[in-house]
This record gives C-alpha cells, sequence and structure tokens, in this order.
C-alpha cells in the first residue's frame, strides 16, 4: 500500500471539514437561525374556494416550526399532529365484523320568499341550512341596506311555544309550564280572544310531572271558532302533510304549494298561508293576530337525550308555535297572556336551570274550546270593556 505523506493527509481533514461548514451553513440559511433554532416555515392555502386566503404566505408556530399547515377557512397555520398507530393485534378466528349502516341525512326543504315588498327576492327558491334542514322559514327583511334570508324559525322571541312547551312571554322571559297530557289549558284569554291547547305527552316515571308538547289549538274571536292540530303520526315523512286545519267546523283545504292560501268566504280577514308544501302555515286574523305553526315530531335522538320514552308507534307529532298580537287589552291573562298584561310581575324563578311556571288549576279548560278557565276573560266583542287595545 502506498505510504500517505502528512500534508495529504491534512489536505482531506481540511477538505472535509470545509464541505460540513457549507452544509451546515446552508442549512442554517433555510431552516434555522442565528442561534441554531429552527425557523418557521413559511406555508399558504392552496384552496381556490378561499378566495380571501389563497396562496397567502403564512408562518407556522414556534410549536411547530417546520410541520404546519394552513387552514383555509380560519386563514391561520395550525399545528398537525401525526400519530403512528400500532397495528392490531392478530384475533385468531374472528367473525366478520357487518359494516354500519349508513346514516341517511336529513332531506333538506326549499323555502321561498312569499314577501312581496321585496320584488327582488319574492318567489325565489332558497335551500334550508343544515342548523334546521327540515323547519326552514321563506321571508327576508333588510338590514343595513342589504338582504338577509330569515330561514331557521325562532323559538326565542316573545310569543314562542315550543319544544316540552318553553315560552318566551311578553316580557321577554322563558318559562316552562308543563300542564298535564290528555289534558286542555288556556294560553290566552281576552275580552274577544281566546286560545286553548291541548297537551299531549308521556308519563315520566322518574318526574313528578309529565313530558308534555302541544298538540293543538282552539282559537276563538268575534263568533268563529279555529282549530289548528298535528294528526297522530307513527313515522315521520316531512312530504307529508300532518297538518289538520277547520274554521267554524269546516275543513281548510289548502293546496299544496309553498304561497297558496285560503280566505273565508264569511269573514275575509281571515287568511291562512302555506310556507311550504306541508306541515306549516302563517295564520292572520287583520287587527288581531299571526300565528306562524310547525309541525314537528320527536326525533329519536331527541328521545334518547332527554329520555322521552318515544316508541315506533307515535312520535308524537306537535307544534311549534309563534304568536304576534295587535289588539290585546291590558286584562289578558292565560299561560302566555298573562306576560303581555299591563300589571304582570314575572312569577318565574330567573336563577333557576328550567325556571317553571305553575298554575295548573287555574289555567285548566273542560275542553278544546271552552272559556271556562278560572282566568277566563272572552266575551266575544272586541274591546267590550272599552279597554285600550294593545299591540305586540
Amino acid at each position: 500500500m502506498a505510504r500517505v505523506g502528512g500534508a495529504t493527509i491534512l489536505f482531506l481533514v481540511l477538505l472535509v471539514a470545509n464541505v460540513a461548514t457549507i452544509a451546515f451553513a446552508a442549512s442554517s440559511d433555510d431552516d434555522f437561525d442565528v442561534n441554531g433554532k429552527s425557523k418557521p416555515k413559511k406555508v399558504r392555502c392552496k384552496d381556490k374556494n378561499y378566495p380571501n386566503c389563497y396562496n397567502i404566505a403564512k408562518y407556522c408556530p414556534a410549536s411547530c416550526a417546520r410541520t404546519c399547515v394552513v387552514d383555509c377557512n380560519a386563514c391561520s397555520p395550525v399545528c398537525q399532529s401525526v400519530v403512528t398507530a400500532s397495528p392490531p393485534p392478530k384475533i385468531p378466528h374472528a367473525s366478520p365484523v357487518s359494516p354500519a349502516t349508513p346514516v341517511t341525512p336529513y332531506p333538506a326543504k326549499k323555502a321561498k320568499c312569499l314577501n312581496k315588498n321585496y320584488p327582488g327576492c319574492y318567489y325565489r327558491e332558497y335551500t334550508c341550512p343544515a342548523s334546521c334542514p327540515g323547519t326552514c322559514q321563506g321571508s327576508f327583511v333588510k338590514a343595513n341596506n342589504k338582504m338577509r334570508f330569515l330561514a331557521c324559525p325562532d323559538c326565542d322571541k316573545p310569543g314562542a311555544v315550543c319544544q316540552d312547551p318553553r315560552f318566551i312571554g311578553g316580557d321577554g322571559l322563558a318559562f316552562y309550564f308543563h300542564g298535564k297530557k290528555d289534558r286542555d289549558f288556556c294560553l290566552v284569554t281576552d275580552s274577544n280572544l281566546h286560545i286553548n291547547a291541548h297537551f299531549i305527552g308521556k308519563t315520566n316515571p322518574d318526574m313528578h310531572r309529565d313530558f308534555t308538547w302541544v298538540q293543538a289549538l282552539g282559537i276563538l274571536f268575534d263568533s268563529h271558532q279555529l282549530y289548528v292540530g298535528a294528526m297522530k303520526t307513527a313515522v315521520w315523512n316531512d312530504v307529508v302533510d300532518r297538518l289538520e286545519l277547520t274554521f267554524d267546523g269546516a275543513p281548510v283545504y289548502i293546496p299544496a304549494i309553498p304561497g297558496a292560501s285560503w280566505q273565508s268566504s264569511d269573514s275575509p280577514s281571515i287568511t291562512i298561508t302555506r310556507a311550504h308544501v306541508s306541515n306549516d302555515v302563517v295564520i292572520e286574523a287583520e287587527g288581531k293576530f299571526r300565528i306562524i305553526v310547525v309541525v314537528v315530531p320527536i326525533t329519536r335522538k331527541e328521545s334518547i337525550v332527554h329520555k322521552y320514552g318515544i316508541t315506533d308507534d307515535d312520535c308524537f307529532a306537535h307544534l311549534d308555535l309563534s304568536f304576534k298580537f295587535f289588539s290585546l287589552t291590558g286584562d289578558v291573562n292565560g299561560v302566555l297572556g298573562q306576560t303581555y298584561a299591563s300589571s304582570y310581575v314575572s312569577r318565574v324563578k330567573l336563577a333557576a336551570k328550567m325556571p317553571v311556571l305553575g298554575g295548573n288549576k287555574q289555567f285548566s279548560t273542560s275542553g278544546l274550546f271552552a272559556t271556562d278557565c278560572e282566568v277566563a276573560r272572552f266575551i266575544g266583542t272586541s274591546n267590550a270593556d272599552g279597554t285600550e287595545a294593545l299591540q305586540y
């Protein structure tokens, strides 16, 4: 073997050291700062569906300086954790597992703007949002000089009666009135307006009350009677109309077309308009009241969460309601009506997790069109006592 001189060895050592220094310097320029720490990586959103963020440079945070990605929706860098899973243990003679049944999403309804005061939007069709795929409303309001589509019905505004009856009073305060299943209770009673509700429900063995929902309304005004009810339903189908209507004892038929309406020949001021092809109407007695009525079921998920115990033979179809009053007097009463009275002081314990209003006895009535509850005010003529009519 040839003998290598000392000068040659020294040259080779210096050459290797110089190459390593150059490589380290190059690496430092790209990945490290002057203190030897990793420099933040520059990342960009590459999804053109987010034009406000697309291709804008973002720097990774210190916690993941070289491994972050861009969340295009939030337009910010986020750390991405990589987890390496261990292979599953081998199970001898394991039985094959049946594939999970796919969950069918709730079919979204279509809603139309039916307000002719907005010609740019009138009768345009929109798909209900995911937050309320089956119960959205097709109405528009103008806010900040822009049209805004109000899709989901609001059960949090004064006059709302929804769910296991949760009321929003005229004073804006929420409370529950459970009543009793298979009984009738007075919701509103005034000199020329009386509204009773029929409650359906299930007995809860673990509690001292029933689970209840409003199944029907009996509305009296002037000399008229209006019935609004949800028909008993085993399996819910959103396209099948389960709403029943009668006016002065005669069935009310409305074509299954959004925007179609019915008007009484005897009382032209009474109109009922479909908001959808099924299960959703707006009832208005001119100068007296407007009610948005939506028929909804108790879903299996709701039953499990709240332990309602709903079975396959009855989904407890019921009414979600929104009331607007135009001519109440200051002496109005009833479960909801009392909250509009001029002398009303709330008895609800606001600190309670579930504020409940009692009064089963004073609001109980003998039938859906009876006016014999203890607090009844109904006479059947407009402001017969001469008191001032109020709008809410």
